[in-house]
């Protein structure tokens, strides 16, 4: 098979979410954005029903897409930016984020002209500063004419340095303040802060629901390695296409220190496939965009194993492993067990 195999571990992935809800004593919102972080965003969704309340997503796109397969509450964590785009939200019965009174009119407007109520929760900026409601704005949005045709159903936000201790709980005491202020206004809220690295940092801070990404796929933020026994889901596999004694000449782009007799092997991976130009999978130089060459015999179409633990391919190439979990699965047929 020419293409990558990316055989991903259902079974991992449902036991780790259950480790995470021991760990937070909270309802769990699985976040399945960038396709379940290369993982497959429905079919991790399928692999999560009955131990998850809800599903995140980034992208109104992505929440209509799972919508298809997954009856279960959907919260799109960046705000509407069209009124194309609220309008298939709402239609599909999305919750939407809120980060200021414009989001809100725009989804608000949506809604009613589908005469339909649109669920929202809200987000607040207390300290990440990507985006959601300051404290000054958030407090005319409270004080303001409820909005028509939208519940107001939840609100959170996001640590930026989970591993830092004061700085966290700086930020969760921010949080505490604009929670006060949205229940005075809307009534009992959902109310979310912590992702993977949040509810490790301190149990406190799970209050209603927590919002693991990371730890779903058998990883754990920088701060927090070893806290919990999870386990990888993703292995990803490419193929030998064929093997030769170098005898001069390079290797792939560039000069090869290899003796003559020593051997390389050709493997059907290369940058095209999510994987780094000059990062290291085994190989000798940089990637192809299709191939890289590996100093040693292989067997024709024989099985090479190019991921196994992102995060040390991560450390390797100067990233984090959400990015080479988002990626390593591009071009890869994804093959379920468990």
């Amino acid at each position: 098979m020419q293409q990558n195999r990316a055989v991903i571990r259902l079974d991992h992935i449902r036991e780790n979410a259950k480790i995470l809800r021991r760990a937070a004593d909270a309802k769990l919102c699985a976040v399945v954005k960038a396709d379940g972080y290369g993982h497959g965003a429905a079919e991790t969704a399928r692999a999560l029903a009955g131990v998850a309340d809800m599903f995140a997503v980034a992208l109104v796109d992505e929440g209509a897409c799972l919508r298809l397969s997954c009856p279960a509450d959907i919260l799109v964590l960046v705000p509407p930016l069209s009124e194309e785009e609220a309008l298939r939200g709402v239609a599909s019965g999305l919750i939407f984020t809120v980060g200021d009174a414009a989001d809100c009119a725009l989804v608000s407007r949506a809604a009613e002209k589908l005469g339909k109520t649109a669920r929202c929760h809200l987000k607040v900026n207390t300290g990440m500063n990507r985006f959601g409601f300051d404290l000054t704005g958030f407090s005319a949005f409270c004080k303001s004419r409820k909005p028509r045709n939208v519940r107001i159903e939840g609100i959170f936000s996001h640590f930026y340095m989970p591993e830092n201790a004061e700085v966290t709980k700086n930020q969760f005491v921010r949080f505490q303040l604009f929670c006060d202020l949205a229940e005075t206004a809307f009534g009992r809220l959902v109310k979310h802060i912590a992702a993977t690295g949040g509810l490790l940092a301190d149990g406190r801070y799970a209050l209603d629901m927590v919002r693991p990404g990371i730890g779903l796929y058998g990883y754990l933020p920088h701060g927090f390695a070893g806290a919990l026994p999870l386990k990888k889901a993703m292995r990803v596999y490419s193929s030998a296409v064929c093997s030769r004694r170098f005898g001069s000449g390079g290797a792939g782009y560039g000069a090869y220190a290899g003796g003559a007799g020593s051997w390389l092997t050709a493997v059907r991976c290369g940058y095209a496939d999510g994987f780094f130009r000059r990062g290291g999978v085994g190989n000798v130089n940089s990637l192809c965009m299709d191939a890289f060459l590996y100093p040693q015999k292989k067997e024709k179409y024989g099985e090479v194993c190019v991921l196994s633990d992102a995060d040390a391919y991560a450390e390797a190439n100067g990233t984090i492993s959400y990015e080479v979990l988002a990626n390593a699965g591009k071009r890869a047929v994804k093959i379920y067990v468990g």
